[in-house]
């Protein structure tokens, strides 16, 4: 705006001056005649050169901010990974090999898991289970190794191995029923009965078969006392009732995380 100014008013300067010299040119010479007229100068060279237009700048784009409710559906309570929930009814794509020990990685090293792995080191510290190991830093150090090898064997084996060797989809699919008591019931099937890569209903070799091959791994670390068939059977029992809870977590977080955020 300010050059478009300046160009202005110098070109009404210059006619200002051009008109003055004639004026006083004739007043001097009266009776001379006036020589013929110049052409009219080019308008290009009367007129200021033209303005650029200034480019026009592209607004740029914003940044979009990352979803807090996506970080809250990957973890429930902001603690327990869930990368394995699928919400809502959209249709989902077919399940790789490798999207499923993808899956398995993310809930075994989580950020959040390390310091979840302390509270169940220390709660088992406070119960002194297993009781070898006793009520030291040395005995807190071995739970925790113990509550890290437990999860992440687990995560690898029921949703990365076995999936991947018997074709099956790993994923919990949340809010299929409606009502309370149904979508509990579902929750709690879901350990029995999976998806197949095509999307037809299988028995869940993966979790029943799965949590027995995590038990009878467990072995290799637990202490002697807990290598027992009983101790093992235990531990499966235990593992599939854990996945079984987990899974009722699934699928009331979403209401839950709702009923969070609007407070």
């Amino acid at each position: 705006m300010s050059s478009l100014v300046h160009h202005v008013v110098r070109t009404f300067c210059v006619t200002g001056l051009l008109l003055s010299v004639s004026t006083v040119a004739r007043a001097q010479d009266p009776q001379q005649q006036p020589p013929p007229t110049p052409p009219p100068a080019s308008s290009t060279q009367q007129q200021p050169p033209p303005t650029p237009t200034p480019t026009p700048t592209a607004t740029p784009t914003p940044t979009p901010t990352p979803d807090a409710g996506s970080t809250d559906k990957n973890r429930i309570f902001g603690v327990i990974p869930n990368y394995t929930s699928v919400e809502g009814t959209t249709e989902i794509k077919p399940i790789t090999s490798s999207a499923s020990f993808k899956m398995a990685a993310q809930d075994s090293f989580d950020p959040m898991v390390w310091p979840l792995f302390s509270v169940i080191a220390g709660v088992s510290q406070l119960q002194n289970e297993p009781q070898v190991y006793g009520q030291t830093w040395t005995g807190y150090a071995k739970r925790y190794g113990l509550a890290f090898a437990d999860n992440t064997v687990c995560s690898l084996v029921t949703t990365g191995l076995m999936p991947s060797i018997f074709k099956q989809d790993p994923r919990y699919y949340q809010g299929k029923t409606t009502g309370f008591f149904n979508r509990l019931g579902y929750a709690a099937s879901r350990s029995v009965v999976t998806k197949s890569r095509s999307g037809h209903p299988q028995f869940n070799i993966s979790e029943i078969g799965g949590t027995l091959v995590v038990a009878g791994v467990g072995n290799l670390y637990y202490p002697q006392d807990e290598r027992t068939a009983i101790a093992t059977l235990e531990r499966w029992g235990m593992q599939a009732m854990w996945d079984t809870v987990a899974n009722e977590l699934k699928e009331f977080w979403p209401d839950i995380r709702k009923e969070m955020h609007r407070r």
